[in-house]
């Protein structure tokens, strides 16, 4: 199984109105390699496991939100402000669109979490999360409420920037999202600038998120790529 074709680098401009943005700061990219056949069963239906160099993949992504708006409305304060981390796949559906489909999202702000599972469907879990600068290293936590489940990621970004990689492209070219929303498989587009990516170093991870979510084992190996962004500001168009 392979992709249909490269992906697209820019944004389609998004139809209609604008339901929502917000800023992605100080973003790290933890990706292993995976079995398409491991990951089928946990996408929507309707979509395909999207494949590269021969591999599906999966992500822990932490980064810190901000700035979160609605429509084009003013920031919202405080309850649009938090760090966030997210296990992630990969999806493909019949019209070509390629999409994220989260698996879980941890987010600090319980009112944040309940709009976003009851506006998009989204899995968010109400979590501490932090973000915090040690020596130029950062580190991301998250830590489910009861004790259901937690990460630490420490990473040290470098100056190397990443650029005319097919494999980075794959990992953070994504357009839009794919969730379930009453039984319907509903893809929700976005659009941002193009992402300034830097390789970076994982000095430590710690973490059982992936296999709450299903993905057993695969965290008890080293990541096949690890990146840095410091960022950008996306806009959410009308659910498809």
């Amino acid at each position: 199984m392979t992709a249909a074709e490269p992906v697209s680098l820019t944004a389609p401009e998004l139809r209609g109105k604008i339901v929502a943005s917000q800023r992605w700061s100080e973003v790290a990219y933890l990706h292993w390699r995976v079995s398409a056949d491991l990951i089928a069963p946990l996408l929507p239906a309707g979509i395909r496991p999207d494949v590269h160099d021969g591999s599906s993949w999966v992500g822990l992504i932490p980064f810190y939100l901000d700035r979160a708006r609605l429509g084009r409305g003013p920031a919202i304060p405080y309850f649009g402000d938090f760090t966030e981390v997210n296990v992630r796949l990969y999806g493909i559906d019949e019209r070509g669109r390629r999409g994220v489909v989260f698996l879980s999202l941890e987010a600090s702000r319980l009112a944040a979490v309940l709009a976003a599972r009851a506006a998009f469907s989204l899995p968010y879990r109400w979590s501490e999360t932090s973000i915090r600068h040690v020596n130029g290293a950062i580190e991301y936590t998250a830590s489910r409420h009861r004790g259901r489940g937690g990460a630490r990621i420490v990473i040290r970004p470098e100056d190397t920037p990443v650029v005319n990689d097919p494999t980075a492209d794959f990992l953070t070219a994504r357009w839009g999202l794919f969730t379930t929303r009453r039984s319907r498989t509903i893809f929700l587009p976005n659009q941002h600038e193009p992402w300034t990516l830097f390789s970076a170093q994982l000095i430590t991870l710690e973490d059982s998120l992936m296999e709450r979510a299903g993905l057993s084992g695969v965290a008890n190996r080293p990541p096949d790529s690890v990146l840095y962004s410091p960022g950008v500001t996306t806009q959410f168009g009308s659910a498809d």
